[in-house]
């Protein structure tokens, strides 16, 4: 798909890898194939999107790349464990490559989201209880919207931020 992208545009200069699965799983009960679906579709994508971009990224002289990580590895959040190791080591892939793609003026972050009321998270998470502990833990009291995280990751995509790189930007309305 990427390769059809850059075809059709030109290079991509900023990458945003946002794909990722929640799904809950208790962790005795998961195989072999269900850890590899769940580390491929919370990792493995990131890094050959990013693989697949970077040379029209250095060829036009820079970019940004942001990879969406999870705040819920930091709060121990139980029943996702496939996923909360996903997040994890993208954690790690992007201070890992930050300096491998500096040399080539691009940056790369990770972009840490608190619990967003997106239209599948209400719909398949949120619920009373979970409602409570999230105006219990925020600092801010206010709902954290789609709209908090865009403008961060805009931020992280526009040379504002040309200094920025290798590291994670949580956007969590104070909640770790």
């Amino acid at each position: 798909m990427l390769k059809a992208v850059i075809e059709q545009f030109g290079p991509v200069t900023a990458l945003l890898n946002n794909a990722a699965s929640d799904t809950r799983h208790d962790f005795r009960t998961i195989d072999e194939n269900y850890w590899n679906s769940r580390i491929n579709v919370n990792l493995r994508h990131a890094f050959f999107a990013i693989q697949a971009v970077y040379p029209g990224m250095k060829a036009a002289g820079g970019g940004s790349i942001i990879n969406f990580g999870s705040m819920s590895w930091y709060e121990c959040q139980g029943n996702m464990t496939g996923y909360t190791t996903a997040k994890a080591a993208l954690e790690g892939m992007t201070r890992g490559l930050a300096r491998d793609l500096g040399q080539d003026n691009i940056r790369i972050n990770t972009l840490i989201p608190g619990w967003v009321m997106t239209e599948r998270q209400l719909r398949d998470w949120v619920n009373e209880d979970t409602l409570k502990d999230i105006q219990r833990s925020q600092c801010l009291k206010t709902p954290l919207m789609p709209d908090d995280i865009c403008a961060m990751a805009l931020f992280l995509a526009s040379d504002d931020s040309k200094m920025c790189t290798a590291q994670n930007f949580i956007v969590d309305g104070g909640w770790i």
